[in-house]
């Protein structure tokens, strides 16, 4: 059975009441629930991480060898600006699906450029939080289970 990390980064706590216009009203706790329901009707394992400091996303990409077939990333800003989780990334060979709420591109300059995009498998953005149910399939399908 294949096991997922769905690791989310700063300020996903906040999802629901933080710029909605932007992110949605969706929580972070109902994508949780979605992805781990989505994750059941797949027959896979999934667990759900969030954290707002760099060091712990490291220490849960690391800690994901030899437990996770896969990561979905969701880096929050730390997408635009962290080498650390890339390289994290490439050190572990997990394959890694790089995931936005918003569409980056269509958003300010600074957050078209994404230090994960060079080392996922890639990248989807814009969907809200179908795009959570959108990686897995992703995800899922690179790791050669239909779902």
């Amino acid at each position: 059975m294949q096991s997922l990390l769905i690791l989310n980064g700063p300020n996903l706590n906040l999802l629901g009441t933080r710029q909605t216009e932007v992110y949605g009203d969706t929580t972070l706790a109902a994508i949780e629930t979605m992805c781990l329901t989505k994750a059941k009707a797949c027959g896979c394992n999934v667990t759900c991480l969030q954290s707002n400091h760099e060091g712990e996303l490291v220490e849960a990409i690391h800690a994901a060898r030899d437990v996770h077939d896969g990561i979905v990333l969701n880096a929050g800003a730390y997408t635009h600006t962290s080498v650390a989780l890339m390289d994290a990334i490439s050190s572990v060979s997990i394959p890694c699906v790089e995931l936005h709420l918003s569409n980056i591109h269509a958003r300010e300059e600074f957050r078209h450029k994404s230090f994960i995009a060079p080392v996922a498998v890639g990248q989807i953005c814009g969907f809200g939080p179908k795009g959570y149910d959108l990686a897995i399939d992703a995800m899922l399908s690179y790791l050669g289970q239909s779902t």
